[in-house]
């Protein structure tokens, strides 16, 4: 059984990564997989200063940084690869990649969330041309220009006070007449001389040739139509979105146990329904979605991962 890891670990945003340090620490022969790049999620985020400690370096790369450094020093085998399908039903899981088969006693999904899309006519041919999910990568595109933030939550409105070191004019898009996000991220924004709030309305339609010049807006409670075109100086602005997120599930579909949202279903130890198998982070069912839960979340589907492999295979 030389060939087999004793786990695997899909995904390495702060779930994988925790999973990852907890489990090669343990000796467990352990294999981490990066589909496109480490970090996930937080590594495109700005500021995070609700993760304990952070407070001297408190962005998302530092952070990802220093937990890719632990879990390097531990032994934790790397690779990138794209699994595209998987096989749970044995005792030794099979997971099939674009680059190669891997086997393990024991398996962590840590897949995690992508950005939900308005869905809306144009916003797909617009992305990377006005149209961003991501203030921390392209806020300096905009700068002195003006831009839409599209959602009333945390993110949104934590992002939207981000932009305006960027942007002379930052508008946040909201379906109702009041944000989600929490009172004291509220107030910041309201205090903000370059926010403004653009109530009971959502997109309807983005429009332009090559880059975004304008937007139609539908008003929620009347279902009146409203274009707001870019400034002629300017030509563009950009319209920033932070609606949500969708559970990346793909291939967790029809394996294990899921709820409606598509989120797998675990219980406190990260168990899902097929034994060996576990889910941790931000593709977990679960009340709270922040890099302090997903670690918690991947040390302690890494420690039961070593309880069941001990007693499965000893």
């Amino acid at each position: 059984m030389n060939n087999i890891y004793d786990v695997v670990i899909i995904g390495s945003g702060p779930a994988g990564l925790s999973a990852a340090l907890y489990s090669a620490r343990a000796r467990l022969k352990t294999l981490l997989l990066e589909r496109i790049k480490v970090g996930g999620q937080i590594v495109i985020t700005h500021e995070v200063a609700n993760y304990p400690g952070s407070v001297r370096e408190a962005t998302g790369p530092s952070l990802i940084a220093r937990m890719e450094e632990q879990v390097v020093s531990f032994g934790a085998e790397r690779k990138k690869d794209n699994i595209k399908d998987a096989d749970f039903s044995g005792e030794i899981k099979v997971l099939k990649g674009e680059k190669g088969e891997y086997r393990a006693k024991a398996v962590i999904i840590a897949t995690g969330a992508a950005p939900r899309h308005i869905g809306c006519p144009g916003e797909n041919e617009m992305i990377g041309k006005g149209v961003s999910y991501c203030a921390t990568c392209d806020a300096d595109f905009f700068q002195d220009l003006e831009v839409f933030v599209i959602g009333g939550g945390d993110s949104a409105v934590e992002e939207a006070l981000y932009l305006t070191k960027f942007a002379r004019k930052v508008t946040i898009v909201h379906r109702r007449d009041e944000l989600r996000a929490a009172k004291s991220i509220q107030e910041k924004a309201f205090r903000n001389p370059k926010i403004e709030l653009k109530w009971n309305s959502v997109v309807e339609e983005i429009k332009g040739d090559g880059m975004v010049e304008s937007v139609v807006f539908k008003d929620t409670k009347t279902g009146e139509l409203s274009e707001y075109f870019a400034d002629e100086e300017d030509g563009t602005f950009g319209v920033f979105v932070f609606t949500g997120y969708l559970p990346i599930n793909d291939l967790a579909k029809g394996k294990v146990r899921m709820n409606e949202a598509g989120y797998i279903i675990t219980n406190d130890s990260m168990e899902t329904d097929v034994p060996g198998v576990y889910a941790a982070g931000d593709i977990r069912e679960k009340p709270l979605r922040q890099v302090v839960t997903a670690a918690a979340d991947g040390a302690i589907a890494a420690v039961q991962c070593e309880k069941y492999i001990e007693t499965t295979f000893d």
